[in-house]
């Protein structure tokens, strides 16, 4: 059977536990569980092409709420994932360097742009590369580089080519770490993902922060009407409720702790953010089969079989199940 490449593949683990009882637990992703209650929805954001004035207003709180200058320093992807090649393209071709393990589609993306890519494990080694690629707080284990030490890095870097930082769980770390306040820096592109927090991940949103020029240019590729009026709708709506971005913030920190006390009880050292946990161990084949065997899908990684990642239970149910597999 091919490897599983991304989480929340619910088709591939049916065919790799064809007896688990159904439903499955999708435990494989980072995506929030208690997703954002949709807004009402206008019959014009399916029948109209999305406004130029909606993208603005949707720019403009999104600059808001990731600290970015302002709505000329942002524009919005159908997800961040399409954004990785365009960036990587910005930079002729030459030494690509990524802080990992972590996301894998960023190897990918720079490989396509021409890159020679090269994964490192010291963040020092970042700074001499024409593209450097820094995923902060880190996926799949929550490694969380402080703001001081990646202002560190761009300063050593002097501007040269252009520093990635993906801050797609910036959501859920400490206040204060994101650099999106630093992006009138030139050589500087910061990601944040809508879907991952919001728990909307379907949707596909996500936002660039960046100099205007950089802003202007990957607009310019991704072309006219590149989010859908649905997305800006609902966007629009959860980006302005300051309320329930608190609360849920609160609510996840909560959940995890009790996700904590239930691997720990395995015998499993988690670590993360507080929309997933890593644990590291001999056993995690085994136990990736035995949950799995149960209904319980979780992320494991073929490059790293000794990994495996939890996502958070949606419900009580969800949660004595997976108690009942771990014990």
């Amino acid at each position: 059977m091919a490897p599983l490449v991304h989480g929340g593949d619910l088709a591939w683990a049916r065919r790799r536990f064809p007896a688990a009882p159904e439903p499955l637990l999708d435990l494989s992703t980072g995506i929030n569980p208690h997703a954002y209650p949709l807004p009402p929805m206008p019959a014009d954001a399916f029948t109209r092409l999305p406004s130029a004035e909606a993208d603005a207003r949707v720019r403009h709180l999104a600059a808001t709420v990731y600290g970015a200058p302002d709505a000329a320093h942002v524009t919005l992807a159908p997800g961040t994932q399409i954004l990785l090649p365009l960036l990587a393209g910005l930079v002729p071709p030459g030494r690509a360097a990524v802080l990992g393990p972590t996301y894998a589609e960023h190897a990918r993306a720079a490989r396509l742009a021409g890159h020679d890519v090269h994964d490192v494990t010291d963040a020092a080694a970042l700074v001499e590369a024409d593209l450097a690629v820094l995923v902060n707080p880190n996926n799949p284990d929550g490694r969380l580089l402080a703001r001081a030490a990646v202002e560190d890095l761009l300063a050593a870097r002097g501007g040269r080519g252009l520093m990635v930082v993906d801050e797609a769980f910036m959501d859920v770390a400490p206040d204060g770490v994101s650099v999106a306040s630093l992006t009138s820096m030139p050589g500087l592109a910061v990601l944040r993902s809508f879907g991952k927090f919001y728990g909307l991940a379907g949707l596909r949103l996500g936002a660039l922060a960046a100099v205007p020029a950089t802003v202007a240019r990957i607009a310019a590729q991704l072309g006219p009407w590149a989010v859908s009026g649905v997305a800006l709708t609902i966007a629009e709506a959860a980006l302005a409720d300051q309320p329930w971005r608190t609360a849920m913030r609160e609510r996840l920190a909560g959940e995890v702790r009790r996700l904590d006390a239930l691997l720990t009880g395995a015998g499993l050292a988690p670590s993360g953010t507080d929309l997933f946990r890593m644990v590291e161990s001999a056993q995690a084949p085994m136990l990736f089969e035995r949950l799995g065997r149960a209904g319980l899908v979780v992320r494991c990684f073929e490059a790293m079989p000794q990994r495996l990642r939890f996502g958070l239970p949606p419900d009580d149910a969800a949660w004595a199940r997976l108690a009942a597999a771990l014990a």
